[in-house]
């Protein structure tokens, strides 16, 4: 039986440097099917889908949903020739009631020990309408190592340089932050994965460089300190969300090979002044992620945003406009006060104003936005920036001796060089 996997394309943020990472959560799915199935995996990021080649059953894999039109219009083009479509992810479970509408079946939830009973359905042609397992997360302890096979890895280099792979050592998440949806996603119950299990996957991945995807890596301190403990002797670099700022915790995640770290930051405090700095302390480079355009902020609170950034010494920033995605407080209260007035999912990328801000207009806000890309990155563009931190990982793996030459053959344009943003 194969099975045809799709990871649908969607619009990159206009003047941004464009790259693609290897998607973890269809090498998660991969690796609950029943040993029989054959998977034949297309990202449309970086291949062309031709509708033409044999599939038993299609998945649509989808993360974001800036994905989701895309998706159901590859489910259209599948089910005119006669296929039936499945649709999973993120994206999906955020707009499950609007997919079945597209689809002969939606799963939602985690697939570990349950992709038995879809496959079984199919095969008898009894497949369900809906799976819903998200009640009911599976035992984390079950959660093998992702099918990285499926991916082709030649594809995830950037001018040369190969790409993180994505990784993930816990599920769940005890915050429930205003805009984010990861606790209707994976509940409000910290979910860490047993560090066998940890230490299995990770030494199945070949790349040096990682993205520890896990939605905070500060839930559990005495956890973490395990967790950074395990992974010294895997000589990996990698880049998370916010880490615990300890000093314990920073030294034992620099032995560890922490690479970079994503910051949110959303005024001009003091605290976050400190907690940059004690990063840098350790030698962690920190990319700060702005959320621009939320109630409280004026214009006059984000152009001074904009300048506090410009002095506290970050290696790189990334601007976004607040979204109210599916499913979150956001959502909730400007649906409630009528504040949304653009439903183009192809729009939720958190590069377009949607919704009437509090304290400007939409495009005041969309201006704002602009603007604080072209400020941070006027004297060094976003790649100059970028290649900075490969330079340090470079130089780390090189002393480590676990150092991969740039792929030659497709460097194209040299990271160094002037380009747009």
């Amino acid at each position: 039986m194969i099975l045809r996997l799709i990871y649908p394309k969607w619009n990159k943020l206009e003047g941004q440097t464009h790259f693609n990472l290897p998607p973890l959560g269809p090498s998660v799915m991969a690796a609950a099917l029943p040993g029989d199935v054959t998977v034949d995996f297309i990202d449309e990021n970086v291949q062309e889908l031709n509708f033409d080649e044999p599939a038993d059953l299609v998945g649509i894999s989808v993360m974001i949903t800036a994905q989701i039109k895309r998706g159901w219009e590859i489910a259209s083009e599948y089910r005119a020739r006669g296929k039936q479509v499945i649709f999973g992810g993120v994206a999906t479970m955020l707009h499950a009631e609007e997919t079945m509408l597209h689809a002969d079946s939606v799963f939602l939830g985690e697939a570990e020990s349950r992709m038995e009973e879809v496959i079984e359905d199919f095969r008898r042609g009894q497949l369900k309408k809906l799976y819903n397992f998200m009640p009911h997360p599976p035992d984390i302890g079950i959660v093998g190592p992702a099918r990285r096979d499926i991916l082709n890895q030649e594809l995830y280099y950037h001018k040369g340089i190969r790409m993180v792979d994505l990784f993930q050592a816990s599920r769940g998440c005890r915050f429930s932050c205003y805009p984010c949806a990861v606790s209707f996603l994976g509940g409000r119950n910290f979910r860490p994965r047993p560090f066998d299990k940890v230490a299995e996957e990770l030494a199945t991945i070949d790349n040096n460089r990682l993205f520890v995807v896990d939605n905070s890596l500060a839930q559990d301190r005495d956890w973490l300190k395990d967790l950074f403990r395990m992974m010294i002797p895997f000589k990996k670099n990698w880049c998370s969300h916010t880490i615990d700022d300890d000093p314990e915790v920073l030294d034992l995640a620099a032995q560890a090979g922490a690479w970079y770290v994503y910051q949110a930051v959303i005024d001009s405090s003091d605290f976050i002044r400190e907690r940059i700095k004690r990063y840098h302390d350790y030698g962690i480079a920190v990319e700060a992620t702005v959320l621009l355009g939320l109630d409280n902020q004026s214009e006059d609170d984000i152009l001074r945003l904009i300048d506090f950034l410009l002095e506290v010494n970050l290696d790189l920033a990334e601007f976004t406009v607040m979204t109210p995605f599916r499913h979150t407080k956001a959502w909730d209260d400007m649906e409630r006060d009528g504040r949304i007035f653009d439903r183009d999912w192809n729009n939720y990328n958190a590069g377009r104003v949607v919704f009437k801000p509090l304290k400007m207009s939409p495009d005041r806000l969309q201006e704002l936005y602009h603007y604080a890309w072209e400020q941070f990155y006027r004297d060094e563009t976003q790649e100059q920036k970028m290649f900075k931190l490969i330079m340090r990982v470079i130089e780390r793996e090189r002393k480590l001796g676990t150092y991969q030459p740039p792929r030659k053959d497709l460097a194209g344009v040299s990271f160094g060089k002037q380009v747009d943003r």
